[in-house]
């Protein structure tokens, strides 16, 4: 069974006069349960493709469906309660609320659905992730592979479907890109989630069960 389908999508910006495409009649089906890495240089539209797949952004042109469910038209408070309660992302940038503590952060999209567990599930997580002790600090006062473990806590939380990871080891050093990857597999293995992961790291990549490679806003297998 298919998680995520992409058919013949297409993404071009305009700025200005200037005609920007970025990805060129890409079609893709991820199975359920699949790990797969998408592979390419700097600016191949490795990002415009999970914002579109995980539907944060919509195509000029083509369909995207998660499950059976065509998403590609669905209005925006429509489709923030289906991503919520089935998708979770992973940021190079961590995408924390600088005003909430740690557990508040890994929280709030348990909070969303009105999940009256939601602070004994983020304290779960973050124990297991050794940041407890931290819980009640704020973004700024924690490292950087600190603030990635609680985006990891924040993204497993409503024990999503399907987890979207865009460079999740980007700007940490290799001893907490290689904690943060370790987690993210266990998590993946454990829950059978459907784990698609942007990155430039080929050891990373030899791990999927599958790896795409996007150049020039085409996928290349």
């Amino acid at each position: 069974m298919h998680m995520l389908e992409a058919k013949s999508i297409k993404k071009s910006y305009t700025i200005g006069e200037q005609h920007i495409p970025v990805l060129d009649n890409v079609s893709l089906s991820v199975a359920k349960g699949e790990f797969l890495v998408v592979e390419g240089s700097s600016g191949s539209g490795k990002t415009t493709l999970l914002s579109l797949l995980s539907g944060l952004d919509k195509p000029t042109a083509g369909r995207v469906f998660i499950g059976d469910k065509d998403i590609t038209d669905i209005k925006e408070d429509d489709l923030a309660p289906l991503r919520n309660e089935i998708i979770g992302f992973v940021f190079q940038s961590f995408h924390l609320v600088p005003s909430l503590s740690a557990v508040e952060n890994v929280m709030f999209p348990a909070e969303l659905r009105f999940d009256e567990n939601a602070y004994e599930k983020a304290s779960h997580l973050l124990k297991r992730m050794g940041l407890y002790h931290r819980k009640d600090n704020l973004p700024h006062q924690l490292s950087g592979g600190e603030k990635q473990r609680v985006a990891m806590c924040r993204a497993l939380i409503n024990n999503p479907q399907v987890i979207f990871a865009d460079e999740p080891t980007g700007n940490l050093d290799s001893e907490n890109g290689k904690a943060i990857l370790e987690l993210l597999l266990e998590f993946h293995g454990e829950r059978q989630t459907t784990l698609v992961l942007v990155t430039h790291n080929l050891d990373i990549a030899n791990m999927a069960d599958r790896m795409i490679v996007l150049q020039d806003g085409r996928i290349y297998d």
